[in-house]
């Protein structure tokens, strides 16, 4: 197996388990089995996203900050018109807070992490959102870029319809 593949797939991979995980979290209403299935899902994602960083940093960057950071600011520059790579750091935040955040749900519990406050969870899951979206949508093309913007559709109007959803259960419960 080539490295572009293995790279490829573990993003796909990645990418499937956060949507799986993202829809099962905003259909729970706080049940169990679905804040299981949840939080298995999130799970996977977050270790595939590892295996991602992997295979991206032994295929393409020969395990260099320099030369990944060197990449970066050559796609940065490509798409926005400005040679950056502190998005490199953005990807570092980002991987890391997955790994906490599979952390935290497994040391906190289902019913606990399911009652977060909905702001913090607006942020969290929007700071994911816009990675995701930089990363099918804005930076890639062709084929991948409609792809991304299927997932990030499909998320969008999930949500939306999720939190109709919980609107009107909020209401008949009051």
């Amino acid at each position: 197996m080539n490295g572009e593949f293995l790279t490829r797939t573990t993003i796909w991979m990645a990418l499937g388990c956060y949507a799986l995980a993202a829809i099962a979290f905003l259909f729970s209403n706080e049940r169990t089995p679905w804040l299981r299935w949840a939080r298995w899902a999130w799970t996977a994602g977050g270790l595939i996203f590892l295996a991602h960083v992997f295979c991206a940093f032994n295929f393409y960057h020969g395990w260099s900050h320099t030369a990944a950071y060197r990449e970066t600011a050559r796609q940065t520059g490509e798409t926005m018109g400005w040679g950056w790579g502190g998005g490199l750091f953005i990807s570092y935040g980002f991987t890391a807070a997955w790994v906490l955040d599979v952390i935290c749900w497994w040391r906190q519990g289902l019913e606990s992490y399911a009652r977060r406050p909905k702001n913090l969870m607006r942020v969290w899951h929007g700071f994911f959102f816009f990675i995701v979206f930089s990363g099918t949508v804005i930076f890639e093309t062709g084929v991948v870029r409609w792809l991304g913007l299927l997932l990030c559709g499909t998320l969008l109007m999930l949500g939306r319809i999720a939190s109709r959803r919980n609107q009107i259960s909020i209401k008949h419960n009051s």
